[in-house]
């Protein structure tokens, strides 16, 4: 097998990029003090074997799987995908997390705002709502599947986002919600500019994110719920840097505070989500399928989102079961693109992650 790294020392980087295909990192990634890899690759105890990871993503006609170890590729199916594009679809709330961590740390934002301080005309029965509600879904924001399609449906899809009422006390619920998630586009533009401008600034750049866009809405609005398209390489790179809590190519990007505050417990009614990002800390577990597109959630069962992967493992999710999977203890990063599969068991984070952890130690 042969390994490749996902981007080169600076002495190699011409020679490799021209070889492999690589993208070297542009927008401010200093590559003339490289400290990668930062995460030893662990050493395996057998040669890595992906048959059963490549069946499980073939079957749901995956368009790219990439998997690292360490800051190395170890695994890319089909050859040479790594830079097919698709819309990610809700993997962007979890890159929108990211950047409100960086509005925070750069004193522009603050999770316990109320929202009211960012929006203007934010509803009086909405007053007790923070910014770190929306972030934790736990907004209590009125939300049903009739509001949820209108407002993808709309032209403006933050005045649709705004219009809805005040349907539970902030905090006292946990529900996935496209609509809260959305409020997020007016907050941070409020506190940043223009977003995508300061995504492109702050974190594409730096990562080197070169096959990545981010869509709009009819109004011109940047969609905070979905909207990003990208490719399993640029979202390879994301993942190194949350694995590595905020570091990448010898810089930190965000605090490791931070990005322990994304990906740590947000609320006590769903151990499984942090901040805009899924987690497998033991709990309460509320698995949100229609995310993935499937008409019925499963029920809420006490346990871990995935039971036979590392309590420390996180993702984030797009529609279509579309995942960016990380496991820090492993030194791992794993992403699959491509469309829905047939049936909700048929590719969850368990089956993902864990497919993808016997692959690189087959014993």
């Amino acid at each position: 097998m042969i390994v490749r790294r996902l981007w080169p020392a600076l002495a190699l980087v011409a020679s490799l990029a021209a070889c492999s295909g690589i993208a070297v990192p542009s927008g401010g990634s200093d590559m003339s003090d490289p400290t990668l890899p930062r995460v030893p690759s662990p050493s395996p105890t057998s040669a890595p074997d992906f048959i059963g990871l490549d069946r499980l993503v073939d079957a749901a006609r995956s368009t790219c799987t990439l998997v690292l170890r360490g800051d190395e590729v170890v695994h890319e199916h089909p050859a040479d995908s790594r830079s097919a594009t698709r819309p990610v679809y809700s993997i962007t709330k979890s890159i929108v997390g990211v950047l409100v961590m960086m509005a925070v740390e750069d004193g522009a934002l603050g999770l316990d705002d109320p929202v009211a301080e960012h929006v203007e005309g934010w509803p009086t029965a909405s007053s007790e709502v923070t910014v770190g509600h929306l972030l934790a879904m736990t907004s209590g924001r009125e939300w049903t599947e009739a509001l949820d399609d209108a407002m993808i449906g709309a032209a403006d899809q933050t005045a649709a986002a705004l219009a809805v009422g005040q349907q539970d006390r902030p905090g006292s619920v946990w529900r996935y919600d496209n609509l809260a998630a959305q409020v997020l586009s007016p907050v941070l533009e409020s506190a940043v500019g223009d977003i995508e401008a300061f995504a492109r600034t702050r974190l594409f750049g730096p990562l080197g994110l070169s096959d990545t866009t981010w869509q709009r809405d009819a109004a011109g609005h940047v969609t905070t719920y979905a909207g990003i398209v990208s490719s399993c390489r640029d979202l390879a790179r994301l993942g190194v840097m949350m694995r590595d809590r905020g570091r990448f190519d010898g810089r930190d990007l965000l605090s490791a505070a931070s990005v322990d505050r994304l990906v740590g417990p947000s609320q006590t009614h769903n151990a499984a989500y942090g901040l805009l990002w899924w987690t497998n800390r033991p709990g309460r577990v509320v698995e949100v399928r229609r995310a993935a597109g499937f008409d019925e959630d499963r029920s809420a069962f006490e346990g871990r989102l995935a039971p036979h992967v590392p309590e420390d493992a996180f993702w984030a999710l797009g529609w279509g079961n579309e995942f960016l999977a990380v496991v820090p203890s492993r030194g791992v990063v794993a992403v699959r693109l491509g469309p829905r599969p047939a049936g909700p068991e048929d590719l969850t984070f368990d089956r993902f992650t864990s497919a993808v952890l016997r692959g690189l130690d087959p014993r």
